[in-house]
């Protein structure tokens, strides 16, 4: 089979078999870009089974750009917890109000890269999906999918290697038809290309898949990551009373997280002392590997930066993943209502 004849085989497989097995995703119903663009935003370091609920959540409270750009960030923040990476949504809503200032949605990749909290890949998936536009995406599953096609050893985490599969992917891509393309690119990376096991037996794509001839899936693709980490071990209290635990607000000019409630340390209660350990979870940030232990305290006479919240506000404040996560640990042990905050 001659090359460019092999080329437009594969096209067709794959968007026969996407036509035919694509999951029924929500933000599938229809090309508007708005639930497009959210969609992709949440999906973000995030599994489709996880963001499925939030992006229901989150566009029936927010159902259009205007909504969006007009929320108080409280409400904002409220509906986008349990998602973590709080900056998304911050920036998901100085994009929407910058939309709104512009009078339409951007119809264009390079107007859509000019938005807060757009790259590339996210550019080229609104362009493709919303507007029919020839961008290639180019994603973890579709690093997989190209490097694997063609047997391919490039890094898939250096510069230089980034390039080379976006070249390759541009040059995969059906240009007549590259909504339906993209999105079967990723889908069987996500259903089928898998990282480990791959269903190679289930592919449209085995018929040409140079890794499967070298039997090398399991070794695709290469990503060499010279990565450090750091393991930190911190302290946080749990001090409550009836109907109460003690909290502290990030102040409105903070430069991480602005306006989340934390549980308080050590270093906002300096005159606390530690009683019964309640529990222990791990949190991972950037290099940083954190051990949090959280114990229980007395109220001491100086409540520092913290104040009492009311338990029953907890389902509705904006708190941190590590405020979650706190909560979560200590819920077999805690009382029924501290277990309501938790599975909010």
């Amino acid at each position: 089979m001659r090359k460019l004849d092999q080329l437009e085989a594969l096209r067709q497989e794959l968007l026969i078999w996407f036509q035919r097995h694509q999951r029924d995703l929500p933000w599938r119903k229809n090309r508007d870009p708005y639930r497009i663009w959210l969609s992709e935003i949440m999906l973000q370091q995030t599994r489709v089974a996880a963001v499925i609920p939030y992006f229901e959540k989150f566009l029936a409270r927010f159902p259009t750009v205007e909504s969006l750009a007009a929320a108080p960030e409280p409400d904002l923040l409220s509906h986008w917890a349990g998602l973590g990476y709080y900056y998304r949504a911050r920036n998901l809503q100085k994009a929407a109000q910058a939309i709104v200032q512009a009078g339409a949605f951007p119809a264009t990749y390079e107007a859509l890269l000019a938005l807060p909290g757009i790259g590339e890949y996210t550019a080229a998936a609104i362009s493709s999906i919303a507007f029919n536009l020839p961008h290639a995406v180019l994603d973890g599953n579709v690093f997989r999918v190209l490097s694997r096609l063609f047997a391919d050893r490039t890094n898939i985490a250096d510069a230089s290697g980034k390039k080379h599969f976006a070249l390759l992917a541009a040059q995969l891509l059906d240009r007549e038809n590259p909504a339906a393309f993209n999105q079967a690119m990723m889908e069987l990376g996500a259903t089928i290309c898998l990282p480990k096991s791959p269903q190679c037996l289930l592919c449209p794509l085995a018929f040409c898949c140079q890794a499967r001839q070298q039997n090398q899936a399991a070794h695709l693709p290469v990503k060499i990551v010279d990565k450090k980490s750091l393991k930190v071990e911190r302290t946080l209290f749990w001090i409550e009373r009836t109907g109460e635990v003690l909290a502290w607000q990030r102040p409105a000019d903070s430069r991480l997280m602005p306006g989340f409630w934390e549980l308080p340390e050590p270093a906002q209660l300096p005159d606390a002392a530690a009683n019964e350990t309640l529990g222990a979870f791990k949190h991972g940030i950037t290099i940083y590997d954190y051990r949090f232990q959280l114990c229980s305290a007395n109220p001491p006479a100086h409540l520092g930066p913290c104040q009492w919240l009311s338990l029953d506000e907890m389902q509705t404040l904006p708190l941190s993943t590590i405020f979650r996560k706190a909560i979560r640990a200590i819920t077999n042990q805690a009382k029924p209502r501290v277990r309501a905050a938790a599975s909010s």
